[in-house]
C-alpha cells in the first residue's frame, strides 16, 4: 500500500473520531431512540404507504426548529432550512474552530472531510474516488462548464429554462472561446418522454459535443427524462452535464444509473445540509481531463480532490453535512420522496378545484415530486406571492421566465398538513378578492 493510502487511512480513522460519523453524533444523541421507536410500528409499511402516516411524520418534523416558525416557508426549492441536529453541528464546529482556527480547523475538522465523501457516494451509489465536496450546484457545474476542452466551433446544447448561472457560464465560453451555444425551449408541463429527447436528438449536429441537462426544472418542478436523454446521447458520442440541484436528497436514485459523465448538486436544499454545501460528481474516467477551476498542484490528475483546492473555507459547514446525512438516512429515500411528493399533490389538487386557480405541474409520479406552480387569473406571480406573504404569512417565490409565470410551492418533510390547509384557504381567498 502506497503512502498516500496509508495517509487516507489514517485520516477516515481520525475522522470517525469527530462529528457525525462519532457514537456522540448529535443525531445519536437527540433523535435515533426516539426514531427507532417510531418507526418500529411501521416496519412493514411502503414508502407510499407511509407518506400520508401523520403520527411517523409529526415525530420527524420535531427535528427542525422551521416547524414552529410564525411564517409558513414553502420555498424550500430555494434553500431548505436545517434540522436542529444540523445547527447544533454547525455552531459546536463553529466553537471549536475559533479556540485556534489553524489547528482545529486544519488539524482536526479537516481530517473527517474522507468519512463525508464516503457517506454522499453510498447515497448517490457511486465510488467515493467520484466525489468533491464544494459549496454549491453553481461552483459544481461552472468548475465542470469552465474545466472542459472544448474549441471554438463546438457546440454545447442546453435549455432556455435551465439554471440561469450555467446558462451565463456557457454564454461566457461563448465569448471567450467561441464555442456554438445553443438552447431549447419547453412548453411545460410535459408528460411524454419521447417528445423531450426528440427535441434534443434534433439539435444534434456533427459539431454537438455535450448536452446539459437538469433533473428537475426548478421554475415548475418538471422532472426530465435524464436517462433516456443519456441514453440517446451516448449513441452520438455525446458528453452530458446533469444539473441535481433540486433531486439530490429528494428522488431515490442512483447518480451512475442518470448516465451523465458529471453531475452537480446543492446540498442545502432537500438534504437539509447547512447552507452553502454542495457536491460535484465526476464520472472516474472523465477526472483527468477536466480542469479545476481553482487550482491545482497537478491539474491533470485523476484524482477527485484536485476540485477541493479553495484554500480556507467553513469547516463547521462541510462537517454539518454529515449530520444532514445522518437525518436523511434515518428517514430514507424512498420515504422523503414519497412523503413530499404526497404533500405537493396534498394542496396542488385542492387548488384545482378553485376558480381562476391553475396549476402549471404535471402530478403524475413520473414527472414531478416537491415543486409545483400555481397562478391565479388576473394576477401577476409577484403579486400573487406578495398578497400571500403579505395576507397570510405563507412564503414562496415568484417565477417569470421565458413561458412560465406562476408562484412556486416547494413544502419539505417538516412541512404540516395544517400548513397547506393555510395556502388552500388563503388561495380560495385570494381568487374571490
Amino acid at each position: 500500500m502506497n503512502n498516500s493510502h496509508n495517509r487516507r487511512a489514517f485520516i477516515k480513522k481520525a475522522g470517525a473520531l469527530i462529528g457525525a460519523f462519532s457514537v456522540q453524533s448529535y443525531f445519536n444523541q437527540l433523535h435515533a431512540e426516539d426514531w427507532q421507536a417510531a418507526g418500529a410500528a411501521f416496519q412493514n409499511w411502503t414508502a407510499n404507504d407511509m407518506a400520508s402516516n401523520e403520527d411517523y411524520w409529526s415525530v420527524i418534523q420535531q427535528g427542525y426548529s422551521a416547524s414552529s416558525s410564525p411564517v409558513i416557508i414553502l420555498n424550500n426549492g430555494g434553500v431548505s432550512p436545517s434540522p436542529i441536529v444540523v445547527q447544533k453541528a454547525v455552531e459546536r464546529f463553529n466553537e471549536l474552530s475559533n479556540q485556534g482556527p489553524s489547528y482545529y480547523m486544519w488539524q482536526i475538522l479537516d481530517q473527517g472531510r474522507e468519512n463525508l465523501r464516503e457517506g454522499l457516494a453510498k447515497l448517490g451509489a457511486c465510488s467515493p474516488e467520484e466525489i468533491s465536496i464544494n459549496r454549491n450546484a453553481t461552483e459544481a457545474l461552472v468548475t465542470i462548464i469552465y474545466g472542459l476542452d472544448l474549441k471554438s466551433g463546438d457546440e454545447v446544447i442546453e435549455s432556455t429554462q435551465d439554471y440561469p448561472n450555467m446558462m451565463q457560464a456557457w454564454k461566457q465560453r461563448a465569448l471567450r472561446d467561441g464555442i456554438v451555444y445553443k438552447q431549447l425551449t419547453f412548453d411545460f408541463p410535459i408528460e411524454n418522454d419521447e417528445e423531450i429527447v426528440e427535441k434534443y436528438k434534433a439539435a444534434i449536429t456533427p459539431k454537438t459535443k455535450i448536452i446539459h441537462l437538469t433533473h428537475v426544472v426548478n421554475w415548475n418542478g418538471q422532472i426530465m427524462p435524464v436517462k433516456k436523454i443519456s441514453h440517446m446521447a451516448k449513441e452520438h458520442g455525446l458528453e452530458v452535464i446533469i444539473d441535481g440541484a433540486h433531486s439530490f436528497g429528494l428522488l431515490d436514485f442512483s447518480i451512475p444509473e442518470l448516465g451523465g459523465d458529471y453531475f452537480g448538486t446543492s446540498l442545502h436544499k432537500y438534504l437539509s445540509a447547512p447552507i452553502g454545501s454542495g457536491m460535484l460528481w465526476v464520472k472516474k474516467e472523465k477526472i483527468s481531463n477536466l480542469w479545476p477551476l481553482i487550482c491545482a498542484g497537478d491539474p491533470k490528475s485523476d484524482d477527485i480532490r484536485k476540485f477541493e483546492n479553495l484554500g480556507t473555507r467553513s469547516f463547521p459547514i462541510e462537517q454539518g453535512i454529515g449530520e444532514a446525512l445522518n437525518f436523511h438516512n434515518a428517514i430514507g429515500t424512498k420515504r422523503k420522496e414519497e412523503r413530499i411528493r404526497y404533500l405537493k399533490n396534498y394542496w396542488a389538487q385542492q387548488a384545482m378545484e378553485i376558480p381562476r386557480v391553475q396549476i402549471h405541474t404535471s402530478l403524475k409520479p413520473a414527472y414531478s415530486c416537491a415543486l409545483a406552480g400555481v397562478s391565479i387569473e388576473g394576477m401577476s406571480p409577484g403579486e400573487l406571492s406578495a398578497s400571500l406573504m403579505g395576507k397570510y404569512k405563507i412564503h414562496t417565490t415568484s417565477i417569470s421566465i421565458e413561458n412560465i409565470h406562476c408562484v412556486r410551492v416547494s413544502p419539505h418533510v417538516y412541512t404540516k398538513i395544517s400548513d397547506l390547509d393555510r395556502l388552500i384557504e388563503a388561495l380560495w381567498k385570494i381568487s374571490k378578492a
